[in-house]
């Protein structure tokens, strides 16, 4: 690993973000000694991989074209190894509806939904869909991350202004009951789920502001869990990662309703890196530096050709 490549910034709507991630794994690829290529996908031809005679690379890219499978086509087409999940696990993963589909035909625990469409909205029953969900709904873009395009709704006129709103940024929307409760996030780092994080904030919901703006959110970690709670929380996790076929690092997000019941909400495969991110926050109270955990998702690098 003389030398290696970051891919960060792209184009997606995550795009500041996954500058801030990609340059702190990069400064910590460099102070362990390797030489790293920074390659930003709106800016410069992936194809300078094969002039720099890249073999291995670190995607530090979020969202679309960096998360849904996209890049790893390219890089396997290329036959360069690259990390985390494979084309499957990205795209999968990536899409919000049919993982639930996936997580519900495993048995895995996920709050009941609705689908929204540009289509679907000419007869569309808002309070129809408000009663069934119990009242309270989080409408989600099905394709994006960072709580990008979401709005937690208590009202039928709310909820028809969410989807609205949801389907500027994708032709799918999920519509999904609101788990009362806390919400939870296991990191996984070659297939084994990390400590916990339990995140508290002041906002109506865990969102683009509390993540990456915000001083007010609380994050927890040991999560306040039992060593029982722990261990079911991590085994529910990693059959939610495997179910969507995601590979070699990543995040889970769950919520625990007010009984005590987890329920899975996505799958990361390229969460965030940054000074606010989780998966840093986990590693280190797995006794793990962020260079430890800069080169252990470099060893995920894979190539799938």
């Amino acid at each position: 690993m003389a030398k290696i490549a970051v891919l960060l910034g792209g184009d997606s709507a995550e795009r500041e973000v996954s500058l801030r991630s990609g340059e702190a794994v990069a400064n910590a690829l460099e102070e362990h000694g390797l030489q790293v290529l920074r390659i930003d996908p709106a800016e410069r031809s992936i194809a300078e991989l094969i002039s720099e005679n890249i073999e291995r690379v670190i995607i530090m890219l979020h969202g679309r074209g960096g998360e849904d499978g996209a890049i790893q086509g390219a890089l396997q087409t290329l036959g360069i190894a690259y990390s985390g999940s494979g084309v499957l696990g990205s795209a999968l993963a990536m899409d919000k509806i049919r993982s639930k589909r996936i997580f519900q035909s495993e048995g895995l625990p996920t709050a009941p939904y609705y689908v929204a469409t540009e289509a679907s909205l000419e007869a569309f029953d808002a309070q129809a869909v408000m009663s069934q969900l119990n009242n309270e709904i989080m409408v989600k873009p099905a394709l994006e991350g960072s709580s990008i395009g979401m709005s937690r709704v208590k009202s039928a006129e709310e909820l028809q202004a969410a989807i609205t709103k949801a389907l500027q940024f994708d032709r799918e929307v999920l519509v999904e009951q609101y788990v009362t409760g806390k919400e939870y996030t296991v990191s996984i780092l070659a297939d084994k789920a990390l400590p916990s994080i339990r995140m508290e904030t002041p906002h109506s919901f865990y969102d683009y502001e509390a993540k990456y703006h915000t001083n007010t959110t609380q994050y927890h970690c040991p999560s306040g869990l039992t060593a029982e709670e722990e261990q079911h929380l991590a085994d529910i996790a990693i059959r939610a990662f495997k179910a969507v076929g995601a590979s070699g690092w990543g995040r889970v997000d769950v919520m625990r309703d007010q009984q005590g019941n987890f329920f899975i909400l996505e799958v990361n495969t390229v969460p965030g890196m940054t000074e606010k991110s989780l998966v840093p926050m986990a590693a280190k109270q797995a006794g793990m530096s962020f260079t430890d955990l800069v080169l252990a998702i470099a060893k995920t690098c894979e190539c799938r050709r």
